[in-house]
């Protein structure tokens, strides 16, 4: 049984992609930002588009400056991701969206409202997914979804039936009474998921929702989420996978240190940063001789030399030729290349 689009007794859609119910509140905004016979700007229409617009936003711990004067937006209907090492700064940005954690300085607008002045109208309209497994052990999967429901003050008829939907959507039904314990890890996952959409969010927020699950289960997580996106759904995650970055994301950041390093499309910043191909060769002084006379990039990485190039076939050949070296691995570009050259370290670092 697939979710249902219709309008519920509780409010908004489920899942929460009404197109009817966006062009509303676009209007609404529309009419906030000017009178009905002036033309929006370009700059108004992006405004009202935009879920999360942060500018020049700072956070800190005493002295420790943990998110660095950052610029970013998130438009309506996208999969935007945080990328960086343990200690970066994503997780306490995400914080900051979530209304947890308050911002030093800067401004920070989540579904169009100041998260200095409306947090409780924000969090009423987020689903969050945190890192950490924290469903109700005593409960069962039905029953821990009804309990956060109260939460939200959505009509106990109406919660029932969300909580079987949402329970058929992550394919769960079967689990519908087995206790939390008895759950496997991406089963749990797929509850926690299913608890955060309970509320019809307008903006899903994802912590690290594949960690630790086998290749399986993230890959079915993985198809949960595309059909949240294919409805018209704005997801917003962080991920040390690259490849579920690269799976899922319509735009990503890459943040070190407390900054952006990179903003855009996954396979822009591999074209822009790697080229589209990585030529690996092992290394020796003669090769790196070689390369140098030859004018290529090149990083060095585990005692390999990795070249990055659009013309692999091309430089493959020199280094059999011209080089000597026999033994020659080509393979697309991906955004580990990306991270490495960005920050000279592996993103598990």
């Amino acid at each position: 049984m697939k979710p249902g689009k219709g309008r519920s007794s509780g409010g908004g859609f489920w899942p929460p992609s009404g197109n009817g119910e966006r062009e509303e509140r676009r209007d609404e905004q529309a009419k906030e930002c000017c009178t009905c016979t002036t033309p929006l700007t370009h700059q108004e229409e992006q405004a009202i588009s935009d879920v999360i617009v942060a500018r020049d936003l700072e956070k800190r711990f005493g002295d420790l400056i943990a998110v660095d004067h950052i610029t970013f937006r998130v438009g309506e209907g996208e999969v935007f991701g945080f990328l960086g090492p343990n200690g970066a700064g994503k997780t306490t940005t995400m914080k900051m969206i979530q209304c947890v954690s308050p911002k030093t300085s800067g401004t920070l607008e989540v579904l169009g409202m100041d998260v200095d002045t409306r947090q409780r109208e924000i969090k009423s309209r987020l689903g969050v997914v945190p890192q950490e497994t924290n469903l109700d052990p005593d409960f069962s999967a039905y029953r821990n979804l009804l309990v956060y429901a109260r939460y939200f003050g959505i009509p106990k008829r109406e919660a029932e039936r969300r909580a079987e939907e949402l329970l058929a959507f992550m394919q769960l039904e079967e689990k519908r009474d087995v206790v939390i314990d008895k759950l496997s890890g991406g089963m749990k996952r797929r509850l926690i998921i299913a608890r955060a959409l309970i509320n019809a969010p307008e903006l899903l927020i994802l912590d690290e929702p594949t960690i630790g699950l086998d290749p399986q289960a993230r890959h079915l997580i993985w198809e949960k989420l595309r059909s949240l996106r294919a409805e018209g759904n704005t997801l917003v995650l962080t991920t040390h996978y690259l490849d579920e970055a690269e799976r899922l994301c319509d735009r990503l950041v890459i943040m070190d240190h407390g900054k952006i390093l990179v903003e855009g499309a996954p396979a822009d910043l591999i074209r822009e940063h790697a080229g589209s191909d990585v030529v690996e060769v092992e290394q020796t002084p003669a090769v790196l001789v070689c390369l140098d006379g030859l004018g290529l990039d090149y990083d060095l990485a585990d005692g390999a030399i990795q070249v990055f190039t659009n013309r692999p076939h091309d430089v493959a050949r020199e280094l059999l030729e011209v080089c000597r070296h026999e033994a020659v691995t080509v393979r697309p570009a991906t955004l580990e290349d990306v991270f490495l050259r960005l920050t000279g370290r592996s993103l598990r670092e």
